[in-house]
């Protein structure tokens, strides 16, 4: 893993955690993204060398509904820059972690993406990213 690629936030109303996160770091949203796959409205920040993702869900099966549910809102996972993210499943795998889904899926602002179960670290949704090459 190379980096923190971003950090997760859960939020009920992405126009309201918009306007809050555009107060807070002095700058509008560089990008906003649906990503109908996961069931989602994206929106993200940069501060920094960091970027925040804030995840609004768009239907009630969406993994956001059900964290939004459960642990109201919040930080939902933290994601790591990888080179490559069926090596870095493979690798994982192996040492034991719950790999969510085997294959990599295409996510949002241009990544594929792999998830770690929260019981295998502790507690912690991890998400592994690398960038789409075009």
């Amino acid at each position: 893993m190379k980096k923190i690629e971003h950090i997760g936030i859960a939020v009920n109303n992405l126009e309201v955690a918009n306007l809050l996160f555009e107060k807070l770091f002095g700058a509008p949203p560089y990008k906003t993204e649906s990503v109908e796959s996961e069931g989602v409205n994206t929106s993200f920040f940069m501060n920094g060398p960091n970027k925040i993702e804030l995840l609004e869900a768009t239907n009630q099966e969406s993994p956001i509904a059900k964290f939004l549910e459960k642990k109201g809102e919040g930080i939902h996972h933290i994601a790591f820059d990888v080179e490559d993210i069926v090596l870095e499943i493979a690798r994982l795998k192996a040492e034991g972690f719950i790999v969510l889904n085997e294959m990599p899926k295409k996510g949002a602002d241009n990544k594929l993406v792999a998830f770690l179960h929260p019981k295998s670290t502790n507690g912690v949704l991890i998400e592994l990213c690398q960038e789409i090459e075009l």
